[in-house]
């Protein structure tokens, strides 16, 4: 079977699954879409990668990586296999001095350590063709990456966000005066205990 590669063009809270994110991916070459619903720690870990930030300390998946290099095994792609009774099937595809080794994970898991690494991620048409959705242009994409957003457009930002960059947030929002951003902040803050 012909591999189909992926990328990631939006992550959004979903209203739909209380706690949950859609993580958007579309063909490379193509103009379907791929909506996965997964976690807030892995959706929380992605957009940290994505967003190039650095923890105070090493994330879960932040570690695997680091085994991986520390014992020598390369992270070459992640392959979204399956698809059964709306669950998704992964693997991250791994060489190790020139034996591969197919490591079975959930998607959400194989992604967030997949950009880590900087691989590819790829997909067969018939999980495309079953769970994709077309769109006829990106004014509709965008529409669609949008659909599960909250009505607050600084929700998903704030809820993906560290204690630490929170607290920063709390403060210039307090220094420019922007009471209500702080409120939003601070409710964010209270939600985590």
């Amino acid at each position: 079977m012909e591999k189909i590669e992926l990328k990631i063009v939006g992550l959004s809270y979903s209203q739909t699954q209380s706690g949950a994110y859609a993580l958007v991916l579309a063909e490379k070459k193509g103009v379907r879409r791929l909506p996965i619903i997964i976690g807030g720690f892995e959706a929380q870990s992605i957009a940290i990668e994505l967003e190039k930030m650095k923890p105070s300390r090493p994330l879960t998946h932040d570690l695997f990586k680091t085994f991986a290099d520390t014992f020598h095994v390369k992270i070459k792609e992640v392959l979204i296999y399956n698809l059964v009774e709306g669950v998704f099937y992964a693997k991250i595809v791994c060489d190790q001095q020139g034996e591969i080794y197919d490591l079975d994970a959930r998607t959400s898991d194989a992604i967030a350590i997949g950009i880590r690494a900087n691989c590819a991620v790829y997909t067969f048409e018939h999980i495309l063709s079953s769970a994709g959705i077309q769109l006829e242009d990106e004014i509709d994409a965008d529409a669609a990456v949008n659909e599960n957003q909250d009505a607050d457009p600084n929700a998903n930002e704030l809820s993906i966000a560290s204690v630490e960059e929170l607290e920063a947030l709390l403060q210039e929002a307090i220094e420019q005066e922007d009471y209500e951003r702080a409120s939003e902040i601070r409710d964010e803050l209270n939600k985590r205990g």
